[in-house]
């Protein structure tokens, strides 16, 4: 038979998460289309890969002894795109959202590089990133990093941004210069805007366990001009975002430095080693040297971001 790469890339996905819908978040599809795909792949090929259980999906034997070749085949896939990608194309950055620091990275390195022509794009994190700079719809992305990436993607990091306190300036604390995270002991941030799953959310769990935190993920996210308003006209709400991120002013809302630690977020620039946009090694100079690195002695980060992304 003729392989549908589009049907191997789904068997590889599926077989790396074990779960149909990991794998649709991961390549940006719905769950159907990914058991559509995998489907079409084991009729073609006369053979059952995979099977569901309770616990998830695993790969039968054919399965297993598929995988490698289905990989080396999106390996050489990638490898044919990657050798004629990037020669008279715009740069294109995954920022994950226009309002965060990422973008201001990017028009930083664009100013000093006014004739690189960059496409912004925007995405819901490493969870469909990673499958975009894979199949060369990025070059760059800019995300955390959780846990060990697969070794066709580098990684550096890029700002260890500083996070506010963003409360009603009827707040109890509104009125202190700054905020210690022991003010903040027993207390509630409200957070609708943490997607079960993401990498952000994942941080502000562990801060949580860390600083003896509560996180409220309570009522629909409706963005963020909406968030402000809310948050203006409840005296007890507060939430967390970082100093670079572009928050809608608003008359009844403060924004004040944490300390004493001064949480992080370890915002990293993924690329695929084998991409060969010539503009990306010009980022990857740009984005290290202007890193200020991170500071154990007075900010903080999961231990596992200090060793996995980075940051130490």
């Amino acid at each position: 038979m003729d392989l549908d790469l589009g049907t191997v890339r789904a068997f590889v996905a599926v077989a790396d998460d074990r779960h149909f819908g990991a794998a649709a978040d991961r390549l940006g599809l719905s769950q159907q289309a990914v058991s559509k795909r995998i489907a079409k792949l084991e009729s073609g090929l006369g053979v059952t890969l995979l099977h569901r259980d309770r616990t998830g999906t695993a790969l039968t034997d054919d399965g297993v002894a598929f995988l490698p070749h289905a990989r080396a085949l999106i390996a050489m896939a990638e490898a044919a795109v990657a050798s004629l990608g990037g020669r008279d194309r715009p740069l294109r950055v995954d920022v994950l959202g226009t309002r965060l620091a990422p973008t201001e990275l990017i028009r930083r390195f664009h100013d000093a590089h006014r004739d690189v022509e960059i496409d912004i794009v925007t995405s819901r994190g490493l969870r469909t990133g990673l499958s975009a700079l894979a199949n060369g719809t990025v070059d760059a992305a800019f995300a955390r990093v959780t846990g060990v990436l697969d070794p066709r993607f580098a990684h550096i990091p890029a700002y260890a941004e500083p996070h506010r306190f963003l409360a009603s300036r009827k707040h109890r604390l509104a009125g202190r210069r700054r905020v210690r995270l022991a003010d903040l002991a027993g207390s509630v941030a409200w957070m609708p805007g943490n997607e079960p799953g993401s990498e952000w959310t994942d941080l502000y769990t562990e801060m949580r366990r860390e600083f003896g935190l509560r996180i409220s993920v309570d009522g629909p996210d409706f963005g963020l001009d909406h968030l402000i308003d809310a948050l203006a006209a409840a005296p007890d709400r507060y939430m967390f975002t970082g100093e670079a991120m572009r928050v809608p002013w608003h008359p009844g809302v403060v924004q004040i430095p944490v300390v004493d630690p001064t949480p992080v977020y370890p915002w990293s620039m993924v690329w695929l080693r084998r991409n060969r946009h010539p503009a990306l090694p010009r980022l990857i100079d740009h984005v290290t040297a202007g890193y200020e690195p991170f500071d154990p002695a007075r900010q903080w980060l999961p231990v596992t971001d200090i060793r996995d992304g980075g940051f130490g």
